[in-house]
């Protein structure tokens, strides 16, 4: 009981600092410093192997009595990463360039986000989820000369974005939108789609995409189980008869794992 105890109280703590932070959000730098710190920890807290071993320890009805509290730090967490995507585009757009523990965790992730299933320079890439710094659609972009598009809900996000973009990568083959799947026409071009593991309902829009795809696209779905839900919305299954799991990455020292999905 101890132990639950113990990890309850780390997570009622995270969340009302995030709580915190999130009425502080003005559009401006202020605040930047102090959630900047607050997610790097909140990282560390989730990629710690003894943190992950008590979480894995815990028997299944004590994993349920935090689960409301698991579910709420999902979404603060999400929206947390949001506002310091955005802070960190602020950043850039006033001549700072540095770069937080957070996202060195996710580049690292990004070169092998697709495993086996190779992005080439004939790769048309489509992010959902793209955010305020979009980070993935100019790695990819930059390594491999792809066409990438990024889409995105926020509209303060893609104005961003394309700040971001024209002073890191203007040269490149990247284009945001304030768009949905269903609408995109790239959408059918696309060979390959990467899901933000803070997509809440992405495992609902890889079932719509299954008509509006072509037949050899590739899905990096990121996820998060276990302690890693924290911090990302976990893996579901899909339908069998659509899409069918072809590999898995699994990354203990990132805040992510990927699952790669092709058409059955």
């Amino acid at each position: 009981m101890e132990a639950v105890e113990t990890m309850q109280a780390a997570l009622i703590a995270f969340s009302q600092q995030f709580d915190e932070q999130a009425a502080c959000y003005d559009h401006t730098l202020t605040h930047s410093p102090a959630l900047e710190q607050l997610i790097n920890s909140y990282s560390s807290f989730i990629t710690n192997p003894s943190n992950r071993e008590a979480w894995e320890s815990m028997e299944l009805n004590k994993l349920e009595e935090i689960s409301p509290l698991v579910e709420a730090l999902r979404i603060k967490s999400s929206l947390a990463v949001a506002h310091m995507e955005k802070y960190r585009a602020l950043k850039l757009r006033h001549g700072y360039s540095d770069i937080t523990d957070y996202f060195r965790n996710i580049e690292s992730c990004i070169e092998k986000e697709f495993g086996s299933a190779e992005v080439t320079s004939d790769s048309k890439v489509l992010l959902i989820g793209s955010g305020s710094f979009p980070m993935t659609p100019l790695f990819i972009a930059k390594r491999t000369g792809a066409e990438v598009v990024g889409i995105d809900i926020d509209e303060e996000a893609i104005t961003l974005g394309y700040e971001v973009v024209k002073q890191l990568g203007r040269e490149l083959n990247i284009r945001l939108e304030q768009q949905t799947v269903e609408k995109l026409n790239f959408t059918r071009e696309a060979t390959h789609i990467i899901f933000s593991s803070t997509v809440p309902n992405k495992y609902d829009l890889l079932d719509q995409l299954h008509v509006l795809t072509n037949e050899h696209v590739v899905v990096a779905m990121r996820y998060g189980n276990q302690l890693k839900s924290l911090f990302n919305y976990p893996m579901e299954k899909v339908d069998e008869h659509k899409w069918m799991l072809a590999e898995t990455i699994l990354r203990p020292d990132q805040v992510f794992d990927i699952a790669l999905y092709r058409k059955s």
